[in-house]
């Protein structure tokens, strides 16, 4: 085993220690997660929230026991294979040992690091940018039409995992179409890779076409909640932000894709960047969209600076190079996870509010972290709706019904009892039984939503309680209340049915 083999595998070794140590046992896992987790239970090649890969990988987790452990190792994985990526782009492109330590470095301790902490397509997404550029390179220096055809499949398995990877495509073509890889499109066998990629993703297009496109509902909806409080500025601090201890390798990357001559093949890739950013600030995207761009040129930076580091007095600058990245992301270490507890959080607010952390997507400033407040909360719901469905008679028939998708995911998720929460939000909205008459109603409510439930639900039961709520002040979900309503009057399956109706038909 060489020594840069030996390397790689610390490094690699690394990633998976700090993705399992840098988390606090006292959150949870966060509401995204439990939706995503769900979906094995209901395997489509569509969803409402997300395209379907999350739902194949969860049914693996699921296989393999469902425990965090498996959980929070599938983004781990897709994070070590990205530096993995960089690591054969360096050598690629004929770095040495300061290039790759450099590199590796510099991914390991980047935004990648919380990215990878969360079970969401996110840390697949990045990889299929990474793997898709690299693909590229390949062909840029070889020309062999292989990479074409890989590419093309790395594309379509990343359209699968999240449809983010098409803003890649609206920065590269006009980038190649710029300079001299244009030759490419004259490839004929370029149209047959894409032809591949077509067929891979058509089920999924097919689901899309057979419900209505429900991704452009979901944009909409996005763009109407949560885009709007977007604004550029904190667009740009947070790709800043991102790869705060790689911007010197990044600035390098940029200038040597213009100047550096060995470079030259690959010049198409500081477009590439110039139009994929303008792309996202056009549709003013979140900034954490724009991840997956950062990776493949920290390998052209780390390269170009090893080669102007070599030499005399400027090699004993290497190291600093390579301390950087380490010195930059210990502050963030100390704020971008979820291994403090809120109440220090709220003593020290200001160390958090610097970095724009306890801004929320409604773009207000709140006690913690937005993605923090998600990771609490879930196991005491959980209980609590348990307790009250274990007090129902013949609870068998009792349909949960949620205010959102998370409490349901949580639900299902923590549950002891033979629970299937449902919600007429996201993908829940398909997955009612309406086959069978329900005797009980378990209603979860959120805080705002909660009062007048009783006055108005409570007429077609029997008998109706507030069973409980959640307690814990810092969870996103507080103030949750739980009824529970048995002894149906009526078929409530004729109101559900036309609720889940008029909610399908606003998308």
């Amino acid at each position: 085993m060489t020594k840069k083999t030996i390397i790689l595998i610390s490094f690699i070794t690394l990633k998976f220690l700090l993705q399992y140590f840098l988390l606090s046992s006292e959150y949870d896992l966060q509401r995204d997660e439990y939706l995503h987790l769900d979906q094995a239970n209901h395997l489509a090649w569509g969803y409402l929230s997300v395209p379907p890969f999350t739902s194949w990988n969860s049914y693996i987790i699921q296989l393999l026991g469902n425990s965090v452990f498996w959980i929070k190792f599938f983004p781990a994985v897709y994070g070590a294979l990205t530096i993995y990526l960089v690591w054969k782009a360096i050598e690629e492109l004929n770095g040495d040992l300061f290039a790759l330590v450099s590199g590796a470095t510099c991914v390991l301790l980047s935004v990648l690091l919380r990215l990878n902490t969360l079970y969401q397509p996110n840390s697949f997404d990045v990889l299929s940018w990474t793997a898709l550029y690299f693909f590229l390179l390949k062909y840029s220096k070889t020309e062999n039409s292989k990479w074409l055809f890989m590419g093309a499949v790395v594309f379509a398995i990343g359209f699968l995992n999240k449809y983010n990877i098409v803003f890649q495509l609206i920065g590269l073509i006009p980038a190649l179409l710029l300079t001299t890889q244009r030759k490419i499109f004259a490839n004929p066998r370029l149209y047959f890779a894409v032809l591949v990629g077509l067929l891979i993703v058509l089920p999924n297009l097919l689901w899309q076409y057979n419900n209505g496109f429900p991704v452009f509902h979901h944009l909409k909806e996005l763009a109407e909640t949560q885009l709007v409080n977007v604004n550029k500025m904190d667009f740009i601090r947070g790709q800043i932000l991102f790869f705060i201890g790689s911007l010197l390798v990044l600035i390098a990357s940029l200038y040597a894709l213009l100047f550096y001559a060995p470079f030259r093949p690959y010049r198409f890739f500081f477009w590439t960047m110039v139009f994929t950013l303008a792309a996202f600030m056009y549709f003013k995207a979140k900034d954490y969209y724009a991840i997956g761009i950062y990776p493949i040129y920290i390998a052209f930076g780390s390269v170009y600076l090893e080669q102007i580091l070599k030499n005399g007095w400027k090699k004993y600058l290497q190291p600093v190079f390579v301390a950087i990245p380490l010195l930059l992301f210990i502050p963030i270490l100390n704020v971008a996870f979820p291994n403090k507890s809120p109440e220090y959080i709220i003593q020290h607010a200001g160390n958090y509010e610097k970095f724009g952390l306890l801004r929320w997507e409604d773009g207000k400033n709140h006690q913690i972290p937005q993605d923090f407040a998600d990771m609490l909360g879930w196991k005491e719901l959980a209980e609590k709706v348990d307790k009250a469905y274990a007090e129902l008679p013949n609870n068998q028939n009792t349909l949960v019904l949620c205010d959102n998708y998370g409490q349901a995911g949580a639900i299902n998720y923590y549950t002891k009892q033979k629970i299937r929460a449902v919600s007429f939000s996201a993908d829940y909205i398909n997955w009612f039984d309406l086959s069978k008459k329900y005797d009980n109603l378990i209603r979860v409510k959120n805080r705002g939503n909660a009062n007048g439930e009783l006055q108005e639900t409570s007429p077609f039961f029997q008998n109706s309680t507030i069973a409980d709520s959640i307690t814990n002040g810092f969870a996103r979900e507080f103030g949750t209340t739980i009824f529970s309503f048995s002894g149906a009057k009526i078929d409530i399956r004729g109101r559900i049915k036309s609720e889940i109706d008029k909610n399908k038909n606003y998308r």
